[in-house]
């Protein structure tokens, strides 16, 4: 047998984001016989040391926000030119791609894939118009389109979208699998009492994720129950600003910063609720975890309903009214439920990774025919 065929996969960097999460998810289930991946990145990430452990090859050339716009496109046009063994680039920087992917056509990449994960940019004005213009160039750049729901292909593939593939953000669902062993375990790590009740989010402290929404929210209910912990696991720019909030309403006993954490898994376990109210969300990988390991999830109705795996855990709620967030979380807390164990199968719903992995490996070495 011959040697694999290497995917370049083109991502910012290689952290514990939605879209590297299934990156690697997908690469650990894949024959790598068959297909390997290699990435273009502009920073380090903490999947690159186990990415090089399963063959894969890390390139990096810098970012558009380190070197300018005219720097940033002769090196990317300059790393095409010289890698021209790259027969399949998978870009997934949203609207950048568009960039990434006018580059590769010039270096005469045959199969040229745009990957949407999001459903709006993030940034401030110049920011977004400059994401506006690199988008513009998806369209006529691409070959084929991917996107995580039909929300995130309707926004990157505007006049695109009926040629648009939908792969959902699958799991690896036996990692999650409820434990009350586990639970007890991780939530004398946390110094949490029997008595607490815990809510949890995962996420970048990033304007997207509403942190400070979930904060006012919070500081409420902890008036009303204050048995109540908020843990948040994630870093990001605004963590420092979120963190002075909280100390501000007092609330530092009750609030634990975890920064980035490697064990998602068993920290899903030692909460009692998710919370999350994004204000914009392609298919977020760690809702699909929460349900996994059969949480309540109390999401924004800004995140697609394909999120919902159909197994009663999903309740959308607006984000117009805070008081209503409250009361459906002492709706939860009351109800006093055991905790879910669903008793699903994710391949019959496109959320099993092994499924998504035979998927999207056929795809690439389909393309090349």
């Amino acid at each position: 047998m011959g040697d694999p065929i290497r995917i370049l996969q083109v991502v910012v960097n290689m952290n514990r984001g939605g879209a590297e999460t299934l990156l690697m998810n997908l690469y650990r289930n894949m024959d790598r016989s068959k297909v390997q991946f290699d990435f273009l990145t502009n920073k380090p990430g903490v999947f690159d040391a186990e990415i090089e452990e399963m063959g894969g090859r890390i390139h990096r050339i810098p970012y558009v926000s380190d070197i300018g716009h005219t720097k940033y496109m002769q090196a990317l046009e300059q790393f095409f030119e010289t890698h021209p063994q790259y027969q399949i680039v998978h870009a997934h920087m949203d609207k950048m791609s568009g960039f990434v992917l006018r580059a590769a056509k010039k270096a005469g990449a045959p199969v040229r894939i745009a990957h949407s994960h999001n459903t709006s940019s993030e940034g401030g004005v110049a920011a977004r118009a400059y994401k506006w213009v690199a988008g513009t160039f998806i369209s006529s750049c691409a070959t084929h389109f991917v996107a995580c729901s039909n929300k995130a292909a309707k926004w990157l593939f505007a006049n695109k979208v009926n040629k648009a593939m939908i792969l959902k953000n699958g799991i690896e669902s036996e990692k999650f699998a409820f434990s009350p062993e586990v639970r007890e375990q991780v939530r004398q790590e946390l110094g949490l009492s029997s008595e607490s009740y815990v809510l949890g989010h995962v996420g970048r402290f990033a304007h997207q994720k509403n942190h400070s929404f979930l904060i006012d929210i919070f500081a409420q209910l902890h008036q009303e129950k204050p048995n109540a912990v908020l843990i948040l696991a994630g870093d990001g720019p605004l963590r420092a600003e979120i963190e002075k909030k909280v100390e501000a309403l007092h609330i530092q006993d009750k609030v634990k910063f975890l920064g980035v954490r490697s064990d998602i898994t068993r920290l899903l376990q030692a909460f009692d609720m998710f919370v999350f109210p994004s204000l914009h969300e392609g298919l977020p990988v760690t809702l699909i975890e929460a349900q996994g390991a059969g949480l309540p999830c109390l999401i924004s109705d800004e995140i697609t309903q394909e999120v919902d795996m159909g197994i009663q855990l999903v309740e959308r709620i607006s984000l117009e009214n805070k008081s209503v967030w409250i009361e459906r979380i002492n709706s939860v807390i009351a109800r006093n439920l055991p905790r879910h164990i669903p008793s699903f199968s994710l391949s019959n719903n496109g959320y099993d990774i092994k499924n998504s992995a035979s998927w999207t490996e056929g795809f690439y070495l389909g393309v090349l025919r």
